[in-house]
């Protein structure tokens, strides 16, 4: 659906009242002489490329004015998005669509590919070049990583660096240019009860939407650091610890634990490496672990509530160790 936005029309401008031309002066008075107006003040030079690339990007994502002042004065997030970051537009403030139309271009699928199997998991774009967050046990002993964007446009990606104790990794594409980053927001403003989106590539699902609340803050999750219980449980259906129980297999003697958000959000495997999103548009989690319990059959069934996110301050903070290679 295309959103159609009326401006009004420009109104004309009063002329300025010329403060010299009336009363006219007395007659045994010479006419004043007129003054050569002062120079304009120089105005500081600004890219013209620049201006033109943030014009653009807040008329698609409907923001108007708004949205440029935004993006030309967000500065604050270590993504490097900047003009491209991801922006709710005004008349879809606050909503589940709004925000799935600002940022579902940022999220990407990854096929990760190694000598035991393939996995499929989310990641989330945060430079135009090509620069994907996700969960270290989506690429972790990957010999080739596959990316596909939302418009369905595939590349390959080299694996950066990665973070086995924070469950983190970047990954990059070869030869991207252009994409639409999304915007890092502050994860320590959650609140409990805070409504978020998900969005991720469930069953291989690209671009699935899904919205629920913040259950709980730093909540101790336990993860495997290392790739075999991945390939034993496939696609992304990650097993984790969480009060002392385990779910979704065994996570191993490699172990990392890490304070995560709870939410209720509806997550399934291949959402890990996703986005947990506040109603803004910006990104406060990366999606990591999910509760699916087994049936009798063997296989296992959808998202019961129970998911958990690492938060995107520890994101943030890491972003340098990542680029540098991380702790692999």
């Amino acid at each position: 659906m295309t959103d159609y936005y009326s401006y009004p029309q420009q109104q004309p401008q009063p002329q300025p009242y010329d403060m010299g031309a009336y009363p006219p002066p007395p007659a045994h008075e010479p006419a004043p002489q007129a003054v050569a107006p002062a120079p304009p003040r120089a105005r500081a030079k600004r890219p013209v490329a620049l201006i033109a690339a943030v014009a653009i990007a807040a008329a698609v994502i409907g923001g108007g004015a708004s949205a440029l002042v935004q993006q030309l004065t967000d500065n604050g997030n270590s993504s490097g998005s900047g003009v491209n970051g991801t922006t709710v537009a005004q008349s879809s403030k606050g909503t589940v669509a709004g925000v799935a139309q600002a940022v579902s271009p940022s999220i990407v699928e990854i096929s990760a590919t190694s000598n035991d199997g393939q996995s499929t998991g989310s990641g989330v774009i945060i430079t135009a070049d090509g620069e994907i967050v996700t969960n270290n046990h989506v690429v972790s002993g990957a010999d080739s990583v596959k990316v596909r964007l939302s418009d369905g446009k595939t590349y390959t990606a080299k694996v950066v660096g990665t973070d086995p104790d924070k469950d983190l990794a970047l990954i990059k594409l070869e030869g991207a240019r252009g994409l639409k980053a999304a915007t890092l927001g502050d994860s320590g403003k959650l609140g409990v009860g805070d409504e978020v989106v998900a969005i991720g590539s469930p069953e291989g699902l690209t671009g699935t939407v899904t919205s629920g609340i913040v259950s709980a803050l730093n909540r101790d999750v336990t993860v495997a650091k290392d790739q075999e219980p991945q390939q034993q449980q496939g696609r992304g259906n990650w097993p984790f610890e969480f009060g002392g129980q385990q779910f979704n297999g065994d996570t191993g003697s490699s172990k990392t634990t890490y304070k995560a958000i709870q939410t209720d959000a509806s997550l399934n495997p291949g959402n890990s490496g996703g986005a947990l999103i506040n109603m803004n548009g910006e990104i406060i989690g990366i999606n990591s672990a999910m509760y699916s319990p087994s049936s009798t059959t063997g296989s296992t069934a959808g998202s019961v509530g129970l998911g958990f996110a690492i938060p995107v301050n520890t994101v943030k903070a890491d972003l340098d160790d990542l680029r540098s290679g991380g702790n692999s």
